[in-house]
């Protein structure tokens, strides 16, 4: 990660993200594991974020990230958390069944 520039900034962001699966259900699913380090990976891609560290590690996950500065911090979040949801959910219909609340993320977030 370096300096970046847009449209009508220069920046050089990074961002330390931290949240964990609802009821930690997926602890042991390397699978699901190794999926939702793909999705990030190609929402990165897609948004232009720029990934430095990703863990997914059985209870919790770790990002640092880098993102423009039109984008806030809750924005970027909640499109992690939504579209890795939504996929694993498509992708794992079993997973939906073992969450009580339909939830795949807790609500929070640690930045």
């Amino acid at each position: 990660m370096g300096i970046r520039r847009s449209a009508h900034a220069v920046y050089d962001t990074k961002y330390h993200l931290v949240w964990t699966p609802k009821y930690r259900k997926w602890v042991q699913r390397q699978d699901i594991r190794k999926r939702v380090r793909e999705i990030f990976s190609d929402i990165a891609v897609h948004h232009g974020f720029e990934i430095q560290e990703l863990r997914v590690a059985p209870d919790h996950v770790h990002i640092l990230l880098s993102f423009p500065p039109r984008y806030s911090i809750a924005h970027v979040v909640g499109v992690l958390k939504s579209i890795t949801a939504s996929e694993i959910f498509d992708e794992f219909p079993e997973i939906k069944k073992e969450l009580w609340g339909g939830e795949f993320w807790e609500d929070g977030y640690f930045v």
